[in-house]
């Protein structure tokens, strides 16, 4: 390890090793990456998908048709081009084809609601929209309450090839029928828009021959992406080329040795800014191959990590607790993976050492890298240095990234190990809350410093060596299977429906997601709780809350606790969510307990019978 001069203003630079402390960024579009690993390794794997191997060389082609056809259909520079999509081929090859024409992808959650699809579209103007085909109901119900005038319609099973793409068609029959007269339906629907299946949208880009590729600089906005609002509707989080650049060469260095050989596992969400930025725009920065997974199914992890045998596994808490669960786990053989990194959520010291121990036993030499970093930073800003971990730590900075703990409510350095706001300096910090100048404002100040720094509304401390430590969150928030949860959206749903009278919104333990949604909900008078009446308010939420945020648990009562000043005591709530869980935890161990004491006894019984 290299040895510094005291930096009291970087002290982190004495464990970066080989790490550089600073890097010069691209200043140019964010699909200038692929085309550059393309010229460098033409022949490598881009994408694995299934069974269809996607090579960088037919990548970039296939880029430059999409981009040629998006151009054909009147995509302008500046303009939003809306993507609803699991992580398949189609998704990213739109991506970065937006990307080339100077045009802004907008990020949809592909499980959101039909009413959170229509808030996104109008959100940004979106004229045009890439989605799957299993969403399309959703779009025709609200697609005449938006400004989108041209649809491209893919599937999941598109890319996969033979046998692959048989079976998809037979197991998914319905919904090839379904997509079969989608055209017809989606006309029938409304006038004046253009429907078409991605193929279709493809090769409209043959007939074009003017120039397809634009210029834009690192400061040009490039994406946006969404962070629960703390006081209701979502917000849009604006995104730069920049911020895209700097993050991929950034995680390059602090993950290395990552290059072309590697097989990063992409279960993560494109539409997740540690999704995009890691396991997809890290990937192909280097040249190494994304293992495009579109639905994770934690029960087949086990299987799908012996078939893929990837290098590279980067998760949440989430993901890591369902490879220890895996049915397969007994023949998992996990020698392949060199780099476990585990961020999006808190990583208990207690789970960490069971998940490397997990690891050590299948054959693994890595240990999880514990991260931390928010969609408003591009996802990941420090790591946990390679072969230094500090209990309860989630690591310390990225080059050129600067970490700050101030007092809450000020701008005003804290101490040394004293608790404060969590704030953040860097080229990977975002461009602003798209259409939000009061929450921009609130977020991103400038300090005496002259520096702009976010505040992340975390709680955390820095010790003496810059390692960075998170203690809690100043917003209410719920974190669960690593996707962020903003209670107050979901009580502003649930307050909405005319049987509510008053609501209110927890995260409660769970051995599996971390946390679950639960709702507490308080009828009108006149209204008498039966069936119908919570069906009708579950069906409410289904309509306008995304599923993986969904409410798991609904408890009716007669009122909720209030504070002194009258306001709705969750914190109350919130800890007899966890007495019940105790209490639940005890009941198991005790019910374990004595089946293990009657095992023993018919044993025993059965013993002195044959005797």
């Amino acid at each position: 390890m290299k040895k510094l001069k005291s930096n009291k203003e970087h002290p982190w630079y004495n464990f970066y090793g080989d790490v550089p402390e600073h890097l010069e960024y691209s200043d140019d579009l964010i699909v200038k990456t692929i085309m550059e690993t393309a010229l460098k390794y033409p022949n490598n794997y881009a994408i694995f998908y299934y069974n269809n191997k996607i090579t960088y060389k037919e990548f970039a082609e296939k880029i430059i048709d999409c981009s040629k056809a998006l151009k054909k259909i009147g995509v302008k520079e500046g303009e939003v081009v809306s993507i609803c999509m699991p992580n398949t081929p189609e998704a990213l090859i739109m991506f970065y084809a937006v990307n080339m024409v100077g045009a802004i992808s907008n990020m949809i959650h592909p499980l959101s609601s039909e009413k959170e699809i229509e808030f996104f579209l109008n959100k940004t103007k979106s004229k045009y929209i890439l989605t799957i085909d299993i969403n399309y109901r959703k779009v025709i119900n609200i697609i005449n309450n938006t400004s989108v005038t041209k649809v491209i319609v893919s599937s999941a099973g598109y890319s996969l090839k033979g046998f692959k793409k048989f079976m998809y068609s037979i197991f998914h029959a319905d919904l090839t029928k379904a997509t079969k007269k989608i055209r017809h339906v989606f006309l029938k629907a409304f006038q004046n828009r253009d429907v078409m299946k991605y193929k279709s949208f493809i090769q409209k880009g043959n007939k074009y021959y003017d120039d397809y590729s634009v210029s834009r600089k690192g400061s040009d906005e490039a994406v946006i992406l969404y962070s629960g609002g703390t006081s209701g509707k979502p917000k849009g989080i604006v995104l730069t080329n920049l911020n895209f650049n700097a993050l991929s060469l950034q995680a390059k260095y602090m993950c290395a040795p990552l290059g072309p050989s590697d097989l990063m596992l992409a279960i993560l969400p494109i539409f997740h800014g540690f999704g995009l930025g890691v396991c997809i725009h890290t990937c192909f920065l280097v040249g190494a191959t994304s293992v495009l997974i579109p639905t994770f199914k934690a029960k087949k992890l086990g299987d799908l990590i012996n078939s893929i045998k990837p290098t590279v596994i980067v998760g949440v808490p989430t993901l890591f607790e369902a490879l220890l669960n895996s049915k397969s786990k007994k023949n998992l053989d996990l020698s392949t993976v060199k780099l476990t990194v585990s961020g999006g959520d808190i990583m208990d010291e207690e789970k960490l050492k069971k998940y490397n121990s997990f690891l050590k036993k299948h054959g693994s030499k890595a240990e999880i890298r514990v991260g931390y970093g928010l969609t408003e930073s591009t996802a990941a800003t420090c790591l946990t240095p390679k072969g230094m971990h500090k209990k309860d730590s989630i690591g310390i900075p990225f080059p050129d990234v600067n970490y700050k703990i101030v007092k809450p409510g000020t701008t005003k350095e804290a101490s040394i190990m004293e608790d404060g706001e969590i704030c953040i300096n860097g080229p990977t910090v975002m461009k602003c809350y798209l259409d939000e100048e009061e929450e921009t404002n609130n977020a991103l100040k400038k300090h005496k410093d002259g520096k702009i720094w976010l505040h992340t509304g975390d709680i955390g401390c820095m010790d003496k060596d810059g390692f960075i430590y998170f203690k809690s969150r100043l917003k209410r928030i719920i974190i669960t299977s690593g996707y962020n949860v903003y209670p107050s959206y979901i009580e502003s749903v649930i307050n909405k429906h005319e049987y509510v009278s008053s609501c209110t919104v927890i995260g409660i333990p769970d051995k599996y997601r971390g946390q679950k949604v639960k709702a507490y909900i308080v009828l009108k008078k006149e209204v008498k709780l039966n069936e119908d009446v919570e069906e009708e308010i579950k069906n409410h939420c289904r309509k306008y809350i995304s599923k993986y945020a969904l409410p798991r648990e609904y408890e009716f009562r007669k009122e909720l606790p209030k504070t002194l000043v009258g306001k709705i005591a969750y914190t109350v709530l919130e800890e007899e969510g966890k007495k019940e869980k105790r209490e639940k935890k005890k009941e198991k161990e005790k019910k374990e307990k004595r089946e293990k004491k009657e095992k023993k006894k018919e044993k025993k019984e059965k013993k002195e019978k044959n005797k």
